[in-house]
């Protein structure tokens, strides 16, 4: 099995300081590969064996003991028995081996109060995405002279690449192995045909702003369901949602927010899309391009440590709107989004409008769109989206 350089590798050595380093992040995005590479010489521990997560729930003192001359353990799939969170703090306080264990899980656990209060101080948290357009070109995956229709279909899991799985085949199983293991371990689900026909049901409201009430209907499940099967989706690293930013200028704002995939080979999975051509041709084109490039956004950020402040701006009226604000510096960074492939000069004409809000505003302005043109200055920049990969480390380093 091929390993694929990560863009995250570059910022791991820092967090080798803390006892505990946990990886986080979707199911299939690398984490374990990385792990096992990175850590080659550490015990191996998946907690998916039934008999070993027996052995570490009945006995857990005696389960790490087991392991006590190890030089680090990896424990895999950790989601399914975080409880053993309880008795790591009690070893990390007691011996100080700094990077000692390594946790992966597909779920975001530490979303738990009582376990980040455990390990506060304690874990340095690493957020693994699937691979970012960076990465898929760093690793010689995008064919030649590919349009972004081409990583939009094929999304981005590191295993649909290494065992070469067409998207038809992969993402189905993906999507019920998803529904069956990590969504039934977080609720007690009876329907789960509806909770597949309900991530459709958001697949098709990419970049549009969240409205619970007509996913409710659109799904029959009350609006209380629909934001707990939100919050489902969000802590297994399904969607994420785009806040607005409230900036007054003098304007009355929305304060609903967007809805975008981490990856967008998922989403066309679900609006059954069958080909890179039919991505775009389909209506639904706009939208997966602009949740192809703020989702690689990102991962960026994620893969270079640094914040995820990204923002929209949109008035009540939806007559202006601002695909991405960047925040860096005390400074906002307009960002449009456009999946034309041709330059049209009045791609910045929105940009231009919201700076004029704020006379302050001296930052430059930001255009990512689907052709090969690219020029960046001080005032207007046109970026492709081949070289948008990189664009989030420049802006904020």
């Amino acid at each position: 099995m091929a390993f694929y350089q990560r863009d995250i590798k570059k910022q791991i050595e820092e967090f080798k300081k803390y006892p505990v380093i946990a990886f986080i992040g979707p199911r299939q995005s690398g984490k374990t590969t990385l792990t096992k590479s990175l850590f080659s010489d550490y015990v191996f521990l998946d907690l998916d064996d039934l008999e070993l997560r027996a052995f570490a729930l009945s006995d857990p003192k005696g389960f790490f003991r087991t392991y006590q001359d190890a030089p680090g353990i990896i424990i895999d799939e950790f989601q399914n028995a975080p409880e053993l969170l309880f008795y790591i703090k009690v070893i990390v306080d007691t011996h100080d081996r700094p990077g000692y264990f390594i946790l992966t899980g597909s779920q975001n656990f530490l979303v738990n109060q009582e376990i980040t209060q455990s390990l506060a101080g304690r874990v340095g948290i690493i957020q693994l995405l699937p691979l970012s357009l960076h990465e898929l070109q760093n690793n010689n995956l995008l064919p030649e002279n590919a349009g972004p229709e081409v990583p939009i279909f094929n999304g981005s899991y590191p295993r649909l690449y290494n065992q070469q799985f067409t998207p038809s085949q992969f993402y189905p199983s993906y999507i019920h192995t998803y529904v069956e293991r990590d969504v039934r371990q977080l609720i007690n689900i009876k329907d789960v045909t509806l909770f597949q026909k309900f991530m459709k049901l958001c697949a098709a409201r990419i970049g549009q702003l969240l409205n619970y009430a007509d996913l409710a209907v659109s799904c029959g499940i009350s609006t209380a369901t629909v934001q707990a099967w939100l919050s489902i989706l969000e802590t297994s690293y399904i969607i994420f949602q785009l806040r607005p930013h409230w900036t007054n200028f003098n304007k009355r704002m929305t304060k609903s927010t967007k809805l975008y995939f981490y990856d967008t080979g998922l989403a066309c999975s679900l609006l059954e899309l069958s080909s890179p051509q039919a991505v775009l041709i389909n209506h639904y084109y706009g939208n997966l391009f602009e949740n192809f490039i703020i989702a690689d956004f990102y991962k960026q950020a994620f893969n270079a440590g640094l914040s995820n402040s990204f923002y929209f701006w949109r008035d009540q009226n939806g007559t202006l709107e601002v695909d991405c604000l960047i925040e860096h510096n005390a400074q906002l960074i307009p960002l449009e989004i456009k999946s034309s492939e041709t330059f049209n000069e009045h791609f910045f004409d929105g940009l231009k409008k919201w700076r004029n809000l704020d006379p302050n505003n001296t930052s430059t302005l930001y255009v990512v769109y689907a052709g090969t043109l690219h020029t960046i200055d001080n005032q207007d920049s046109l970026v492709s989206w081949q070289q948008s990969g990189e664009l989030i480390k420049k802006i904020k380093q």
